[in-house]
């Protein structure tokens, strides 16, 4: 699997979430102003407030995106030995990008999902190298390949 093409791809799907976090952002911060020239009524004032607050949950999330851009944009993705930030692992014949967390992807025909160094199976990987056994959950699993 070429890692330039699952870093992009990578970098590709979070601009493409950050961008759609940003529309709703807007959206609602749009809806969260009052016309201050009319009187404001009751239920008006109630759904500018869950506006307001649900515009700052989303940017919460534009924030969240901007960081991952950040961290892929800056990551190596160079040949890997060993997991650790920037490799690709197959484990149980599924691949994972250890860079940031992800939902499942599609690249080079290959279904890919992006862990973070914070995910909890990340603290059993870090270090190992291909053909190391580890148990997560209650799972043996033997580690593939690493990339």
């Amino acid at each position: 699997m070429n890692k330039q093409i699952v870093k992009q791809t990578m970098l590709s799907l979070e601009a493409r979430d950050l961008e759609s976090a940003r529309e709703k952002y807007l959206e609602y911060v749009g809806s969260a102003r009052l016309d201050r020239s009319e009187p404001i009524e009751d239920d008006e004032q109630a759904q500018a407030e869950l506006a307001s607050d649900l515009s700052e949950a989303f940017d919460d999330t534009v924030h969240s995106h901007s960081d991952k851009i950040e961290k892929l944009s800056a990551m190596d993705f160079g040949p890997k030995s060993k997991v650790e930030e920037g490799a690709v692992v197959k484990l149980g014949g599924r691949f994972f990008v250890i860079a940031v967390s992800t939902g499942k992807f599609v690249c080079d025909g290959n279904e890919v999902m992006g862990i973070s160094t914070q995910a909890p199976i990340y603290a059993v990987l870090e270090g190992k190298r291909a053909g190391d056994a580890i148990s997560f959950n209650g799972t043996e699993l033997v580690i593939e390949e690493v990339a």
